[in-house]
């Protein structure tokens, strides 16, 4: 059972999805770890095939896109790609972690495989929707201690509210590495 950060209640389950996301980077950090849900089917579609984790070519090609969708919303086209990267870096995170324990654990290892390309159409949503959250985003996060002070309360409120394993725990904090950033890497003082 889930428990509310701010009193200490527990939350039942169906409490759980309907608890908002706290802090200024609740929404983004809750499109960060739907994204981070999503990695779990990529990782169900690759399993026992010849399909890489590690795929450079893709990650490329998701890259020059995240770029020519940040310059058309306005957002910073290097601190994206840096944000993106984190991204796909905390969905190795998941697939390795998910494929580690289907190994061990047979019984666990999924018995159908989603399809792939209505996985990255998913993910091509989610790309849109986070580059949005990044520039309604971008004042705050340009304030390293209050944006890192709005990180902690979204990423554990988040955390909790979604009951993440450690796994997925640890992908969050991967994937919200570069979330914080200083005047100088965003070409601001």
């Amino acid at each position: 059972m889930a428990t509310d950060a701010r009193t200490g209640t527990e939350l039942s389950s169906s409490t759980v999805g309907t608890v908002k996301p706290l802090g200024r980077l609740g929404a983004l950090t809750d499109l960060v770890i739907e994204r981070l849900r999503v990695s779990d089917h990529v990782a169900e579609s690759k399993f026992g095939t010849d399909s890489p984790i590690d795929d450079p070519a893709r990650e490329e090609q998701v890259l020059a896109q995240v770029r020519e969708k940040a310059s058309g919303a306005g957002v910073d086209p290097e601190a994206a790609v840096a944000f993106f990267r984190d991204q796909i870096t905390a969905s190795k995170v998941v697939q390795k972690g998910l494929f580690a324990r289907w190994t061990a654990h047979p019984e666990e290892a999924p018995t159908t495989r989603p399809d792939l390309g209505q996985i990255r159409e998913q993910l091509d949503r989610l790309t849109t929707d986070l580059i949005q959250e990044l520039k309604s985003t971008e004042e705050l996060r340009d304030k390293p201690v209050a944006c890192t002070v709005q990180l902690a309360l979204a990423a554990g409120s988040g955390a909790v509210r979604e009951q993440l394993d450690t796994l997925h725990r640890q992908a969050l904090r991967t994937a919200t590495d570069s979330v914080c950033r200083s005047g100088e890497t965003s070409g601001r003082n």
